[in-house]
């Protein structure tokens, strides 16, 4: 059961989060708060798992009162605004939803937060001294992962693409399952083929044959999925565009 707070300067946008919230069997909500401030006060002797958090609220703004805390919870930034993403994203945020959102982005959210909250609290207590599983060589068809107690053999032409949840590594498959492992980003990165694989966001890298589209800072793997391409990424995938497509 992951115990969560609601922070959202909006009336009818807490009582979403809060219906929302009481429809999922593993969230139990502890309170829910107009301004951050007050959330803060609360924090500070009610620890939680997990905050839901306007980004764009007055006084103290979402992603100041998350930098505030000097006990972190998983957080998921609500926002109607997307360029306060790349925000949310610095400070690994587990996901943020953009308003108006439905339940099943709601689900979705809370369900990778629920995953989080279960790897880090079903480690055995070894594993945290255990190194990083080693990627196979980069000119190898598949790499093994450690997963679940076990290792996995992953094809790379499967991966769509990556994502960082802190300490852990979600991989999106195209069967549209997941495999999240214990394993760093940029050790991902190292181990992937460099000419099907780009980071394109501190937090996400894409296998570029998967590319559907891209618009205004967003990379579409399919007709709803993206990723967000950071500022100090854009010129390293516009670089790659320019290299491999004709633009008509």
């Amino acid at each position: 059961m992951l115990k969560c707070i609601a922070v959202d300067d909006e009336p009818l946008a807490l009582r979403q989060l809060t219906g929302y919230i009481a429809k999922i069997p593993y969230l139990e909500l502890a309170a829910t708060f107009a301004n951050a401030i007050d959330a803060q006060q609360f924090l500070a002797a009610h620890p939680v798992d997990l905050v839901f958090a306007d980004i764009n609220m007055p006084d103290l703004s979402g992603v100041d009162f998350v930098r505030s805390m000097v006990v972190r919870p998983m957080v998921i930034f609500t926002t109607a605004y997307s360029e306060y993403a790349v925000e949310g994203f610095k400070l690994d945020a587990v996901d943020y939803l953009l308003k108006p959102f439905g339940f099943a982005d709601f689900s979705r959210a809370a369900a990778k937060a629920n995953s989080l909250y279960e790897l880090r609290h079903n480690r055995r207590p070894s594993e945290a001294e255990e190194p990083e599983t080693e990627a196979e060589p980069k000119d190898k068809e598949y790499i093994s992962v450690k997963a679940d107690y076990k290792v996995s053999l992953v094809r790379i032409a499967d991966i769509v693409y990556l994502e960082s949840e802190g300490e852990y590594v979600r991989m999106h498959l195209a069967d549209g399952s997941t495999i999240t492992t214990l394993f760093r980003l940029k050790n991902m990165e190292a181990a992937l083929p460099s000419d099907t694989f780009l980071r394109v966001h501190r937090s996400y890298i894409v296998n570029l044959r998967c590319i559907k589209s891209y618009v205004r800072g967003r990379i579409f793997l399919n007709d709803t999925d993206y990723v967000p391409i950071g500022e100090n990424y854009k010129e390293a995938f516009q670089a790659y565009i320019d290299r491999n497509y004709q633009n008509l």
